[in-house]
């Protein structure tokens, strides 16, 4: 007997299995029929916005796992606030101008490149921003991310540009921006100035140098009572202050050596000669040099030492010892090698110094030179003609085997430690001395105000605030310029007459008007005399001819003014925000940014809270890398399981720490 045949069973058109690969495209395609996210929208006209503002994700590339997290946590958030009664809009973005893309347009022209007008390439570059942003929204849309995926904002559109241009404005009608000669991050590949953003701190061996500046005058003069105070120094055939580096290419540029006032500093003798080294550090510094045996012969306050001179290695003058707080007793020898050329704290240390009372302690009262060796390819110029034209870094080894011929090198190993990198082509970077323009943080109080508004914010979790407060706090001023092609220009002239820059707001919002229509490349297309409003002539030497600044702006300076392209546009209470949502490395990218222009012009921070998530790694809780084969990406996930295994993998993580994931997991 068939018993089946006796069963009353319940009968149902549902599918046994989800088969969510097939199942999940035909569903997306009827949100897309019905317009369901539109309908939606409509339907809650009127009842309370809450607003999420998608920080852009740049355009090049398939989207990885990472992004696949952020737009899930998103739209889990847009979703569950649509069904708690609010106005949820989600208008989703990408980041569509700089380097990267540049860089792989330039890698398939090859010889090609030189042959390319500014204009021409930058329509290149546009179609490749444009096809990775047609291939990243579908997958995007396939998560099952509801948004208004046909009106996205992309920061090259002529409207975001010219927003981008009018927040400039502001920043200059403020007296916030400056061009001025400063040691910036430097990619010698690239050949462009980086923000802080823009590097990766990677592992670097580094040679680690040992080198002395002797004193400028005689062992007997440095025993006197009127120097060291020391008899025994009188009968000894040298006395040297004694510097510490990893970088002996920055030698050459030296302009001085730098004691803390407040140490105390031995004199240490060792054989026929002393080394003046931080108290404290002997041991270390006899061990590193190979020292089995010195005598303390005395001590003095680094504070005695400042204005006395010594000899650099690479030069044939006298550079002055002068004071400053950043010296530490970590290691080295508490005596700093200063190039103002490569390093910020030696520029502001040199500036200091170069101004009245302190300059009459230097030699002959001259002003201390920001000197800079090297060109934008990173090589040696002809002004250290003994190694023009080779690479710095290569550079070292020769560096070394120079100071051990002139018989300067005290000691010498290897030290690995982090170093910065340059996040595109992963290759270690420099500090170089070039004209840039820059934000400065302490014009119109910006850093005050910045910190400020970071205490109305809602940091989620609470450990954010701390962090990006101690970015805004320590950070330098800001780089604004880049040397490329692809991005908004920065649009300044200066005079042809004398050369007085022309940085002026109204001037500023003539250029927005017209890109407004011709979006930034009429920057690259038409002359200064097109672009500039009739009539125009230099407030300094009254002359009515100019040129155009020739750098692009920093592209975190173009994302972090959505919230005036896209947000304020759209009327009230869409700005502030509700919320940004993004990983925890944006306290030092995107939400750093946007706090600083929207301080700028508005006072405020363009977002009421800020969430952060953590990183996706793989099953043993390792980073992912195509070298080590561990890669996991949402494309392989959602064809073998379907978009709802990983949204429900999203659901089921504490987002707020490093996230693991594998095909077991």
């Amino acid at each position: 007997m068939d018993y089946k045949t006796t069963l009353n069973l319940p009968r149902t058109d549902f599918p046994m299995k989800a088969n969510l690969p097939q199942k999940e495209p035909e569903r997306l395609a009827w949100w897309d029929q019905e317009r369901v996210y539109d309908l939606i929208q409509e339907a809650r006209n009127g009842c309370p916005r809450y607003i999420l503002h998608d920080g852009p994700p740049y355009a090049n590339g398939h989207i990885h796992i990472g992004h696949g997290l952020n737009k899930i946590l998103k739209d889990i958030i847009i979703k569950s606030k649509t069904m708690a009664g609010f106005q949820a809009p989600y208008i989703p973005g990408w980041d569509c101008h700089g380097l990267p893309i540049e860089h792989q347009v330039t890698k398939q022209l090859g010889a090609k490149k030189k042959d390319l007008s500014a204009v021409q390439l930058r329509k290149l570059c546009r179609e490749y921003a444009e096809k990775f942003v047609e291939i990243q929204r579908d997958e995007f849309r396939r998560l099952g991310v509801f948004g208004d995926w046909e009106h996205p904002y992309l920061t090259m559109d002529h409207a975001y540009e010219a927003a981008i241009v009018r927040e400039f404005g502001k920043f200059v009608e403020k007296g916030r921006v400056y061009k001025g000669l400063k040691p910036v991050l430097w990619c010698t590949v690239d050949q462009t100035a980086l923000a802080e953003a823009e590097v990766e701190y990677e592992d670097h061996l580094s040679p680690s140098v040992y080198v002395k500046f002797p004193f400028t005058v005689s062992p007997a003069e440095m025993g006197s009572d009127q120097r060291l105070g020391l008899p025994t120094v009188k009968e000894l055939k040298a006395v040297s202050a004694v510097i510490w580096t990893t970088t002996p290419w920055t030698l050459p540029a030296n302009q001085a050596i730098c004691l803390h006032p407040d140490f105390d500093y031995a004199i240490l003798q060792a054989g026929e000669e002393a080394f003046v080294v931080a108290v404290g550090l002997e041991d270390a510094f006899a061990k590193a040099c190979k020292i089995e045996k010195f005598e303390v012969l005395g001590k003095k306050k680094g504070k005695d030492f400042e204005g006395w001179t010594c000899h650099p290695p690479f030069a044939k003058k006298e550079v002055p010892i002068l004071n400053g707080d950043f010296v530490t007793l970590e290691q080295g020898t508490g005596c700093v090698h200063i190039a103002p050329g490569h390093g910020m704290d030696d520029y502001l240390l040199v500036l200091k110094y170069n101004k009245p009372p302190y300059v009459d302690m230097l030699p002959d009262r001259k002003p201390l030179e920001i000197l800079v060796p090297v060109n934008n390819a990173g090589r040696f110029t002809d002004d250290f003609p003994e190694f023009a034209g080779q690479p710095v870094l290569e550079a070292n080894p020769g560096i070394v085997e120079v100071l051990k011929a002139k018989g300067l090198l005290v000691g010498e190993k290897k030290l690995e430690h982090t170093y910065p990198h340059c996040w595109r082509c992963k290759q270690p970077v420099i500090f170089r001395a070039t004209h840039q323009w820059f934000v400065s943080m302490e014009e119109a109080d910006l850093r005050q105000k910045a910190l400020k508004a970071i205490d109305n914010v809602q940091w989620i979790p609470e450990r954010g605030r701390d962090r990006i407060y101690g970015m805004i706090l320590n950070r330098p001023d800001w780089c604004l310029s880049r040397q490329r092609m692809w991005g908004t220009p920065i649009p300044v002239f200066s005079c042809q007459g004398c050369s007085t820059p022309l940085a002026d707001s109204k001037v500023i919002e003539h250029i927005s008007v017209q890109m407004q229509e011709g979006g930034a490349d009429i920057w690259f297309s038409r002359s200064a005399e097109e672009l500039l409003p009739v009539g125009t002539t230099c407030a300094q030497c009254g002359h009515g001819s100019f040129k155009k600044e020739h750098d692009i702006l920093d592209v975190w300076f173009e994302s972090g003014v959505s919230h005036a392209a896209v947000l304020r546009p759209q009327g009230e209470g869409w700005y502030p925000a509700d919320l940004y949502l993004e990983g925890s490395d944006q306290h030092r990218g995107w939400f750093h940014s946007s706090l600083l222009t929207s301080v700028t012009t508005d006072e405020q921070a363009p977002y009421r809270a800020v969430l952060t998530h953590g990183f996706v790694l793989d099953g043993e809780g390792k980073k992912m890398s195509k070298s080590a084969g561990n890669v996991v990406t949402p494309q392989e996930i959602i064809k073998e399981s379907g978009a709802e295994i990983l949204r429900l993998w999203v659901a089921s993580q504490d987002y707020q720490e490093d996230l693991r994931i594998s095909k077991d997991i």
